[in-house]
């Protein structure tokens, strides 16, 4: 027993000095006699639970080979203190703006050096002066980005009108087109390439498509979850950025002829059955338990895993389910394993290269007032370096930004540069982030278009007559807002909360 003891202390120990010889190419920090200080990380939300997670994720090697180095970790939002605020007369706890809180972090007596920002945020960051351009950083330290994937720094370059980097992000994440090899075998139909359009993501879905009732095979599935049509007219159309309402929030902008193209577009897969809804979705899962009575599914709704799809938009996380999947599937009671493969998302014919789904999770950004601002750039140097994307492949859920260490996960062969090919949606502007803040009940002029187009989707009324019905609700709720800006509206439940709402590139601060 001792000797196995010594053997695995002597393995770890020497797993330990190989980690950080490997990392130590990467920093440019100094192991010298400098006095000992402080650097101080911000992030939008935390706690003093979570301090743990950040340190693990981002500081503890860093802070491991610079012993000058001592990390605070700063949260704009503690969501701890929140639990204990009182809720207002309406029942609703009042929340704090997330743009107000991270500008006093960056702003105040004791301003934080480096800031892990939200994605949505970035654009009036930088706006406002906020954070500091890395350009001639990236130059002065010779900071080699030629590696980055382009469609990471498409990105992060779109929020600035000058086309300048303000952060940088050692992961990121994307959505691609999954597919199943044997639906589109068993059909005779050609497999998805890369570059598809929409409408020729459909046509191959058409053609997919085969039986009836519970067993029928589906050729698409824009969102994993069936039915949520208002959802796939979010992904179908966000290229477009075709929008609700005006800039000052004060007019429907949803009865014009690109939103009936697109209602009617979506509306379409579901009534030619292309696409489960709900109700074929309820139908199928009533039969497997009606015909196993008692077994156990644990690959539950999803209906692309359980071969009822033949193309489903997931998010590269779901690699790693569906690989658990397939070497389970010997547990899983009438299961039939499948091959399958990703290939690019579909693109809009107008706006050709321009795909959705791209999350930034980690972007680090210096602080306009950083007191330490040296130690933060070698910071964001160290955990965006080519060393620290090789360390990070081998263990992250999400995609490195190196191209180099970009491979397939665990000896798999897939299409992995189907997640980093399509340049990113731009980010929204800063007014409507704004218009959001100021008028959080906004959202209620949102929530007609939900139960309108479950109407045209069944064939119960056109796109065009429910466009016009959202346009006149839609409208209704606006005028009321003009009054009650922050508050509920009379009919409608609460607000939607700024963290809960949609843009085209998601990230977690």
């Amino acid at each position: 027993m001792n000797r196995k003891w010594a053997s695995k202390t002597t393995f770890l120990s020497l797993a330990l000095i190989m980690i950080i010889s490997l990392l130590a190419a990467c920093s440019k920090g100094s192991e010298s006699t400098a006095e000992k200080h402080v650097l101080r990380l911000g992030v939008l939300y935390g706690g003093a639970d979570n301090e743990s997670y950040v340190r693990q994720q981002y500081t503890d090697t860093y802070e491991m080979m610079h012993k000058n180095i001592d990390f605070e970790i700063v949260s704009a939002i503690d969501y701890n203190e929140q639990r204990y605020d009182t809720p207002g007369p309406d029942g609703v706890t009042p929340q704090p703006d997330p743009f107000v809180k991270m500008k006093e972090m960056l702003t105040g007596d004791n301003p934080v050096d480096v800031v892990i920002l939200d994605y949505s945020m970035l654009r009036r960051l930088i706006q406002d002066n906020l954070l500091q351009q890395l350009d001639p950083l990236i130059q002065k330290s010779k900071f080699d980005l030629t590696d980055y994937v382009p469609t990471v720094l498409d990105g992060i370059k779109s929020a600035d009108d000058s086309n300048n980097i303000y952060a940088l992000t050692p992961t990121f994440s994307s959505s691609a087109l999954y597919y199943n090899k044997k639906l589109f075998a068993d059909a005779g139909v050609e497999l998805p390439v890369d570059g598809m359009t929409w409408e020729d993501v459909i046509n191959k879905a058409k053609l997919v498509s085969s039986g009836e009732g519970t067993d029928r095979k589906f050729g698409l599935s824009i969102n994993r979850w069936a039915g949520d049509g208002f959802s796939d007219i979010q992904t179908y159309s966000a290229p477009l950025q075709l929008k609700m309402w005006d800039d000052k929030g004060e007019k429907m902008l949803v009865n014009n002829e690109q939103w009936e193209s697109v209602w009617n577009t979506v509306a379409d897969l579901y009534k030619q059955k292309i696409s489960p809804s709900q109700e074929d979705m309820s139908a199928w899962q009533q039969k497997v338990t009606t015909d196993n009575p008692g077994s156990y599914n644990p690959i539950g709704g999803d209906m692309f895993m359980n071969g009822k799809v033949a193309m489903t938009i997931g998010e590269y996380g779901y690699v790693n389910e569906l690989s658990n999947t397939m070497n389970n599937a010997s547990k899983i009671k009438n299961f039939n394993p499948f091959e399958w493969d990703v290939v690019t998302m579909p693109t809009q014919t107008s706006k050709p290269g321009i795909g959705g789904n791209i999350y930034f999770s980690q972007l680090m950004g210096i602080n306009a007032k950083a007191q330490n601002a040296d130690d933060a750039w070698d910071f964001i140097q160290f955990t965006n370096s080519a060393e620290w994307a090789e360390m990070k492949s081998r263990s992250t859920y999400e995609l490195v930004a190196r191209k180099e260490y970009l491979k397939p996960k665990n000896g798999m062969s897939y299409n992995i540069d189907a997640f980093t090919t399509l340049k990113p949606i731009p980010p929204q502007s800063t007014d409507t982030e704004k218009l959001m803040r100021e008028k959080p009940g906004i959202w209620e002029a949102q929530s007609p278009g939900y139960e309108l187009f479950q109407k045209v989707a069944k064939g119960e009324m056109s796109a065009k007559e429910a466009l016009q019905e959202w346009e006149t609700k839609g409208n209704a709720v606006l005028e009321k807002i003009k009054n009650n800006p922050t508050g509920n509206i009379d009919g409608g439940g609460k607000p939607m909360p700024l963290d809960d709402v949609a843009v085209d590139v998601k990230p977690v601060g």
